[in-house]
């Protein structure tokens, strides 16, 4: 199924459009433009948010399995579809094929754990005292917003949406704007596994739709998932406006490697965090911290690069001004000392020459003060920063202004035990790469790589897209054995 011509807002349950301005839809693979997109205003958002008011009412007072049902319709959906969604992500982000399904595939996996949310949400009661009960039920906040990025079209809206939905809020969704094409697609399939008009919204657009979603009275929660320049300004504009607010922000992720880690295994995994989905990922490596004697690993990781060839098993970035970036980066790097291992600079692809293509690169001898190793790259890139012992290599790590991610390689378990303990990082590897945890657990991280309290995903979410009613009851007058009888 190829994009439509023109994207339309999601609105009510009905598509439309407003003769708003527009933007074209540059697929990275070679430039061409695969659809337009409507950048909205606040009046657009304003009648999003007034029909996911009018909705809430009865989506909310479905019993929770009721809701449930929809997404387990949902979920088969997206297996039924997997091939065109799948493509939709390699269209409109660059993927490969092999990514792109597998982003798909986590997107199911979000579901599966979502419809769970009836052997996880339960309602806590207890006798406090001589016939006086009191209990605590999980009840939905209202309308909620998400706000996701161009990394991960398909995934990222699956962080939010099932878990927002299922426990009684309704919402709306801002996609990014270079690819809107997978949510589209996504409130179709949510339409027709049964999803109420209203429910579910999209908005799309720029910058005007985020700052109305920020200080929109009615909208009691927003998520959001981009960089860190962004996410401090969504939560302090949401949180300045008493919404809940959660913000996920950059990365810079340094894995630490010993000189005991196993070679293959170890240079294998530090170069696929590297360079999949073309370092577009707030869990990628970009810091490879080499301790001590580390030289036959990093021979190992040249000949692992070098086994990487855009157009077949590396996607392009998102952009033309995304690779000017990322080049602009390594070229800075070569000019302060630091030595070109393996060179991703001016990749070009043959039938996709227009393609924002940047190959695995690896850069020696840089040092933490550069700009390339403190600042996010967000391409196929990892800087290598020499470190005489495991202290050194973990101050390096603590530098960082964020806290996505850490990983250590090495056989040894008291050398691992020290990084867990001492990296400043929510998500720790041992031995792995991109250190992501799987549901029930919680997706997130530290520093300025997260604003606000709480998770949007797995099973702490439910304190984020909730709120506590307390009742206490009483039913027999006649006992008065302490005060609260």
């Amino acid at each position: 199924m190829m994009p439509q011509t023109q994207v339309k807002n999601l609105i009510n349950g009905q598509k439309l459009r407003n003769g708003q301005t527009s933007m074209d839809i540059i697929s990275p693979l070679d430039g061409s433009v695969i659809s337009n997109l409507p950048m909205s205003n606040s009046s657009d958002l304003d009648a999003a948010v007034e029909a996911a008011k009018k909705a809430f009412p009865t989506w909310s007072d479905m019993t929770l399995k009721e809701r449930v049902h929809i997404f387990f319709k949902y979920r088969q959906l997206l297996e039924d579809n997997i091939e065109e969604l799948t493509e939709l992500v390699h269209l409109e982000n660059g993927k490969t094929e092999d990514e792109a399904r597998a982003e798909v595939l986590k997107s199911m996996e979000l579901c599966e754990f979502a419809v769970s949310m009836p052997q996880i949400v339960t309602n806590e009661i207890q006798e406090v005292s001589k016939g006086v009960e009191c209990r605590i039920e999980r009840k939905p906040l209202g309308v909620v917003a998400c706000i996701t990025p161009f990394n991960f079209p398909n995934m990222v809206p699956h962080w939010t949406v099932p878990n927002a939905l299922i426990l009684g809020n309704t919402l709306v969704l801002k996609p990014s704007e270079l690819v809107p094409l997978s949510a589209v697609r996504m409130g179709d399939l949510l339409k027709e596994a049964g999803l109420p008009d209203g429910v579910f919204n999209i908005v799309n657009g720029g910058k005007e739709v985020v700052e109305a979603i920020c200080d929109h009275p009615d909208i009691k929660a927003t998520s959001f998932v981009g960089s860190t320049k962004v996410a401090k300004i969504v939560y302090k504009r949401a949180s300045g406006n008493l919404q809940r607010c959660v913000a996920l922000g950059g990365a810079k992720n340094h894995l630490l490697v010993l000189p005991d880690a196993n070679p293959d295994m170890t240079a294998n995994n530090v170069v696929a965090s590297m360079a999949g989905c073309a370092g577009q990922r707030c869990m990628a490596a970009s810091v490879m911290v080499g301790v001590d004697k580390v030289q036959h690993i990093i021979d190992k990781m040249i000949a692992e690069a070098n086994l990487i060839m855009p157009g077949k098993n590396l996607g392009p970035v998102i952009s033309q001004e995304a690779k000017d970036r990322i080049e602009g980066y390594i070229t800075e790097a070569e000019a302060q000392g630091a030595k070109i291992l393996v060179d991703g600079r001016g990749v070009t692809v043959s039938g996709h020459e227009k393609g924002f293509y940047v190959g695995p690169t690896i850069i020696d001898y840089v040092k933490p003060d550069m700009a390339i190793a403190k600042e996010e790259i967000f391409g196929p890139v990892i800087s290598i920063i020499r470190a005489s012992d495991i202290d050194e290599a973990i101050r390096i790590e603590n530098g960082s202004n964020y806290g996505n991610a850490a990983a250590v390689f090495t056989e040894s378990g008291s050398m691992a035990k020290r990084v867990m303990d001492g990296a400043s990082a929510g998500m720790i590897g041992v031995n792995i790469g991109v250190p992501v945890p799987r549901e029930p657990f919680s997706f997130g991280g530290w520093n300025e790589s997260k604003f606000g309290v709480g998770d949007i995903t797995g099973k702490s979410s439910i304190e984020f897209w909730t709120q506590n009613k307390k009742t206490t009851t009483k039913w027999n007058p006649e006992d008065k054995r302490d005060w609260m009888s």
